[in-house]
């Protein structure tokens, strides 16, 4: 096997998850989310989505296809923002979807490059060598740090709405629905401007695995959770897999680091 990371398996995982969840519902998970009901073939699409993610997830466990698996990952997420999440700013830009979506996609796009690097290695160095090293690896950052913006932005635009997912046994409701919203344009412009930006993409990655177990998690162990729960679960929980891969990028540059860009030492497991 070929595991670069913790992040690595535990989003190889989760794509897994994904697929398998696509393939069972026969429908669309969040992470695919998007597609107007007017398109041809659209079951179609959702099926391929989740194979798409079902074995690039298998993929990204084994040294063989491990590359390959990321490669395939890659580009379709990157057609996947620009054809189906993008789009929505023209059509419908006051809807809080549009402004959630992108981040979404950014997020996965983000994970699936900072594995591309991981995983290429000298590879890229004379085909798309802007892709691989320490070019890529910014790259990837940026769409992370973008992708946290308009997260921030949808705390704000929905903020009755992001009220309400406050626990109750917490106080002042408003006020974390406000920081929530900061913290993530925070972390954005920290991963964007090299401030600090370990630290926001770490803390990130926290606040969205905390909005998982502390929002969603209860709903779902007590057997409450409805359809829509279960997928705001769902993509919660892929948000906090790519999260956690981004932030591992960033091992060996100092917490408080101002405008640095280092490349992790990976060390991968040898072929069984």
């Amino acid at each position: 096997m070929r595991i670069a990371s913790w992040g690595h398996a535990f989003f190889a995982v989760t794509l897994i998850g994904l697929g398998i969840v696509g393939l069972i519902i026969g429908g669309f998970t969040p992470t695919w989310s998007g597609v107007p009901r007017s398109v041809p073939a659209r079951e179609a699409l959702a099926y391929l989505c989740a194979a798409i993610a079902l074995l690039c997830g298998v993929g990204l466990l084994w040294r063989r296809t491990a590359l390959l698996a990321v490669r395939v990952l890659l580009a379709y997420l990157l057609l996947w923002l620009l054809l189906v999440r993008l789009p929505h700013f023209f059509f419908a830009p006051s809807a809080i979807d549009t402004w959630w979506a992108p981040g979404d996609s950014g997020v996965m796009v983000a994970a699936a490059w900072v594995l591309y690097v991981w995983l290429a290695g000298d590879q890229t160095a004379q085909r798309f060598s802007f892709a691989g090293g320490d070019k890529g690896l910014r790259i990837a950052r940026v769409f992370y740090g973008l992708a946290m913006i308009p997260f921030g932005v949808a705390h704000f635009i929905n903020l009755k709405g992001t009220e309400s997912l406050v626990p109750s046994w917490l106080p002042w409701h408003v006020s974390w629905a406000y920081f929530t919203g900061g913290a993530f344009i925070a972390a954005g412009i920290a991963v964007l401007s090299g401030v600090y930006a370990r630290l926001g993409a770490t803390l990130s990655a926290w606040q969205m695995g905390l909005f998982t177990l502390i929002v969603w998690g209860p709903v779902i162990v007590t057997g409450t959770a409805n359809t829509g729960q279960w997928m705001e679960f769902i993509e919660s929980w892929a948000l906090t897999a790519g999260a956690w891969v981004v932030a591992e990028s960033y091992r060996g540059t100092p917490w408080f680091a101002v405008g640095k860009l280092r490349l992790p030492i990976v060390r991968t497991q040898p072929a069984q």
